[in-house]
């Protein structure tokens, strides 16, 4: 079995074993149709991982604190799903060019407060993002969470994620390409 294999094998079990805040029970998950919508919407491909997590282990409901968002239908409650996340923030960042948001990185889980793990799809190894928008500048907002999203999972079903109980909170490495991969030119 690849380490890839088993890694999806670990986070399913953790899956059908736990359940997120919201979520009652964990969605089937998508077909092949459905992930060819979700990357036609967005106008990319998803990480060969992250589509796994979708394709073989449910639609969201599974992971860090609330979990996976659900990659093309909304939930139950309301939450919108990854595409419908990324669509809107993309526009957001249209219409406030102070707020702009990276092409490419997908918000997959929602930490509360605003905040988002987000995937960065144009990355082969899909670096794990923390977009905290508390901050009083967009350039502020965004921190490497995992510099690939296997290590995210791993961090997660071994319980030692800044988000755990015995942790102070994150302290993360702000994201240094924050600047390039929104076109937006550092004042002088």
């Amino acid at each position: 079995m690849t380490e890839i294999e088993q890694l999806l094998a670990s986070v399913s079990a953790e899956a059908r074993n736990s359940r997120p805040w919201g979520w009652p029970s964990l969605p089937e998950p998508v077909d092949a149709a459905t992930l060819a919508r979700a990357e036609s919407s967005l106008g990319f491909a998803v990480p060969p991982l992250l589509a796994a997590l979708y394709l073989r282990i449910g639609d969201g409901g599974f992971g860090p604190e609330y979990g996976l968002l659900p990659l093309l239908d909304s939930p139950p409650s309301g939450e919108p799903a990854v595409v419908a996340q990324y669509l809107a923030h993309r526009e957001s960042g249209r219409k406030d060019p102070d707020w702009p948001w990276p092409e490419g990185v997908l918000p997959i889980s929602h930490w509360g407060c605003g905040m988002y793990a987000c995937v960065d799809c144009r990355i082969p190894d899909a670096t794990v993002l923390l977009f905290e928008p508390n901050a009083d500048e967009a350039d502020h907002a965004w921190y490497v969470d995992a510099p690939t999203l296997t290590s995210w999972l791993h961090t997660w079903l071994d319980g030692t994620g800044w988000y755990e109980e015995f942790n102070d909170g994150p302290d993360l490495e702000p994201w240094g390409d924050f600047r390039i991969r929104t076109g937006a030119a550092r004042a002088s």
